[in-house]
């Protein structure tokens, strides 16, 4: 049968997909629009399938509030192009706005959501096959409190929600936001860090002062026998180095078993008291730079997080933040 332009264009306006796909549905499928709907979401369901192995990089983070509510989601696509896309930030505009109206909380619930009369999974199926790229709901975050605020960076690429324990304290409420996404913070203060992430920057640091007291070590040997430290601090660099005259085949060999001899030595004689004081020095600067309370306020220097919280109200407290960044 015929097709006619009227139809094309009413298919195109019911997916998004482009007239010339629109018309081969449906011609394929008689005119019929039910059926010509159902043949381009299997090929979106198709196209989905074979860009499943492609990397989504880009995208689009949104954060929002409702009430005692916030939400936060980042929706997922291969190119800056799409996802700078009024279309593409619509999507997710609407993916979020009708979560938070629903009360949904976990990314399974939204996924299985309704959204215009189809599942949010159908409905990013669609997109596919309209866009062309692989998309995928990569996260969805949520958080209750007395009072939620949102800070959305510009160019939707990073996003936080932040929930106090009081209303009333917009600016500051604001600012913390803002706060969490320009600073990372991985929690709101040193109690509430994950107990493996204690442990494993106490590893690091740990390891990190041995490295240091012993290259400490090497570097007084080396200077003491009239070597540059700098000069042998790698084979590459020794063999450059040797190459261009600037130390002899004699040093180097004699840095070598400086190198190994020395460090040999240090390593035995550690003090465990000394590095741990030192290790933990590190872990309270940990602390220090990547707990909320702990930062230096962003905008006002030489002051912490929780003397500006302080300052607003002595009562008042982070009771908890979600952040998301593209690429993080």
């Amino acid at each position: 049968m015929a097709i006619t332009a009227s139809q094309v264009n009413e298919l195109r306006q019911l997916t998004g997909v482009g007239m010339m796909d629109c018309k081969k549905a449906l011609v394929e499928c008689d005119g019929d629009m039910q059926k010509a709907i159902e043949l381009l979401r299997q090929k979106g369901q198709k196209m989905a399938a074979k860009r499943a192995d492609r990397d989504a990089n880009e995208g689009c983070v949104l954060a929002k509030t409702v009430g005692n509510r916030g939400a936060i989601i980042m929706l997922s696509c291969e190119t800056d192009f799409v996802a700078t896309n009024a279309g593409f930030v619509d999507f997710t505009n609407s993916i979020i706005d009708t979560a938070l109206a629903q009360g949904i909380v976990t990314k399974d619930e939204v996924m299985k959501m309704d959204l215009n009369g189809s599942t949010v999974a159908d409905a990013i199926t669609d997109q596919i096959a309209k866009i062309g790229e692989k998309i995928e709901l990569a996260h969805f975050e949520t958080l209750a409190a007395e009072k939620v605020y949102a800070y959305v960076h510009p160019g939707n690429r990073m996003a936080s929600i932040v929930g106090l324990n009081k209303a009333g304290y917009d600016q500051v409420g604001h600012d913390l936001a803002m706060q969490v996404v320009a600073m990372r913070p991985v929690a709101i203060d040193a109690d509430s860090v994950p107990q493996e992430i204690k442990d494993q920057e106490l590893r690091v640091a740990v390891e990190k002062t041995k490295e240091e007291l012993i290259g400490k070590a090497v570097d007084a040997a080396l200077k003491k026998a009239g070597i540059n430290p700098a000069h042998v601090d790698s084979e590459e660099h020794m063999a450059s180095n040797c190459s261009k005259g600037w130390i002899t085949e004699e040093q180097v060999a004699q840095a070598r078993q400086i190198k190994e001899t020395v460090a040999a030595e240090k390593a035995a004689q550690l003090n465990e008291n000394q590095i741990n004081q030192i290790a933990n020095g590190r872990l309270n600067k940990y602390f220090q730079e990547n707990t909320l309370m702990e930062q230096e306020y962003i905008m006002e220097s030489k002051t912490k997080v929780k003397e500006f919280v302080a300052k607003a109200d002595k009562d008042l407290r982070v009771t908890g933040f979600r952040r998301l960044e593209l690429g993080a």
